[in-house]
């Protein structure tokens, strides 16, 4: 038979194996001039540039890297979940603010614990990934999820503040680790040149985690009608710790059922059987097999944007409640404004539909571009005017939110080959923006007020149009966009 006939003609093992390489542009193409067209391991490019013009169609019908929808499927609910549980700590910052008597720097503590775990475990849960694989690290980080959501239950029982940031360190390095994991494996799961779009529709559904989350919370967490500073302040210390108590039990039941949920998750991920993609099979351009990550130009800047963005979405999310409750914004109750956090975090789901359908069509650079902005534009809006205008425009940004972090990170991924799992965990690690930006405009709002101490998301928004264009004019696609941007 002649070499054409029997690549087409494959066994299945190795069109399986075929069909999981995504980074075909590491070919030798003499091997498979001399006979090399029945290896296991040949890349769909291989098969294509073998054939005859005539029959490279069908060729990349037959061998072309196609989406894994069930394990996307599968792999999305963990989405769901992580965004749900982080999107409670906009709920838990008012919540703790009031039990504890904090101000805003000291409640931003909150999310400099949580989002600094990711600074701290990232470069770990890469390694994990290296060596135990996707799967196995997802696990893991459910289970350390549960036993961090269990330790609410000790922190409220307490109570004690600095046992609250603990179990959220905790939560966040299991987060950490399904991130870590999840967001490459979505990215390698199909076809490259629509890894965008996959990560922005599972990003969606890590959205509607975080639309359903404060509504939950503000039901579950927030139902109490808390007292004024002016009354805590007033009250003997016996008193103040049974108020305490009593506030803080509200916490215990809905992160008992969310512990619970999390082993349940990670039980049934253990048994169900997904694609085997080993990241030290992932393949590139030869030369970055040896290079450093910090060598990568491209990576370092998405990198940067990752920490400005997450910093920004954020800041706007934990201020939220507070912001919309001042006599000039919208003078809203507590938990009224809660349910204006699900209106930020839903525009975000919706926009990240919108924007999973319009990136099959646009450049990733050029929609990046447009929403960072539209969300600096609304940001200072709300910044410039008061009442209905200032909440709504502050409000609106989570709809222009959507599709920055998956497009972000699926651009400083692109073309690192055999760097991906480390170049992943440089990017989770930059998540601890959402440690550093808020606990800044923390201070801020305690010295500027609350509604100006928002230029700081403004300026975030800017270094991203700037990283969109940079990214924008020319650029090579694949496993050649490293070169142009080094």
């Amino acid at each position: 038979m002649g070499q054409n006939s029997s690549a087409g003609r494959l066994a299945p093992a190795a069109r399986r194996k075929i069909d999981i390489v995504n980074h075909p542009f590491a070919a030798n193409r003499k091997a498979l001039r001399n006979g090399a067209a029945t290896r296991p391991s040949l890349t769909a490019w291989e098969l294509r540039e073998s054939k005859p013009m005539s029959s490279r169609s069908e060729a990349a019908a037959v061998t072309a890297p196609r989406t894994n929808h069930r394990a996307l499927a599968i792999v999305t609910t963990l989405f769901f979940m992580w965004g749900f549980i982080t999107v409670l700590n906009d709920i838990m910052v008012p919540h703790l603010k009031s039990i504890f008597d904090l101000s805003y720097t000291e409640v931003m503590l909150v999310q400099f614990s949580f989002f600094s775990a990711y600074f701290v475990f990232s470069i770990p849960a890469g390694r994990l990934v290296d060596r135990l694989g996707y799967k196995k690290t997802m696990v893991i980080g459910l289970c350390t999820m549960a036993v961090g959501a269990f330790l609410f239950i000790g922190a409220a029982s307490a109570p004690s503040f600095p046992l609250f940031l603990t179990a959220l360190i905790i939560v966040a390095a299991g987060i950490t680790a399904l991130q870590v994991s999840a967001n490459p494996y979505v990215a390698i799961l199909g076809p490259e040149n629509t890894a965008s779009s996959r990560l922005n529709l599972a990003q969606a559904f890590n959205s509607l985690g975080t639309t359903i989350g404060p509504y939950f919370g503000s039901l579950v967490i927030l139902s109490g009608a808390p007292k004024a500073l002016d009354e805590i302040r007033k009250l003997t210390p016996l008193d103040l710790h049974g108020y305490r108590l009593h506030e803080a039990a509200s916490v215990k039941w809905p992160y008992l059922g969310i512990g619970f949920t999390l082993l349940a998750l990670a039980f049934f991920l253990f048994l169900t059987k997904l694609p085997d993609i080993a990241p030290a099979r992932l393949e590139g351009s030869p030369e970055l097999a040896d290079r450093s990550i910090w060598s990568c130009s491209n990576l370092l800047l998405a990198a940067a944007a990752i920490f400005v963005y997450v910093g920004a979405e954020v800041s706007i999310g934990s201020f939220l409640v507070n912001y919309l409750s001042q006599p000039d914004i919208g003078a809203l109750t507590v938990k009224v404004a809660a349910g204006y956090v699900s209106l930020y975090w839903g525009g975000a789901m919706i926009g990240r539909f919108i924007g999973s359908a319009l990136l099959q069509s646009i450049r990733t650079e050029t929609l990046l571009a447009i929403c960072a902005t539209m969300a600096c534009l609304l940001v200072i809006t709300s910044i410039l005017t008061a009442g209905q205008f200032a909440m709504w425009s502050i409000v609106a940004v989570g709809l222009f939110n959507s599709i920055m972090f998956p497009s972000i990170f699926a651009l400083g991924v692109q073309g690192l080959g055999q760097l991906t799992g480390k170049g992943s965990g440089l990017l989770v690690a930059a998540i601890v923006g959402g440690a550093i930006i808020p606990e800044l405009q923390g201070i801020f709002a305690d010295r500027i007020g609350i509604h100006h101490a928002f230029f700081l998301p403004a300026i975030c928004y800017m270094y991203i149009l700037y990283f969109a264009v940079a990214r924008s004019p020319g650029l090579a696609h694949g496993a050649r966009a490293h070169v142009a941007l080094n």
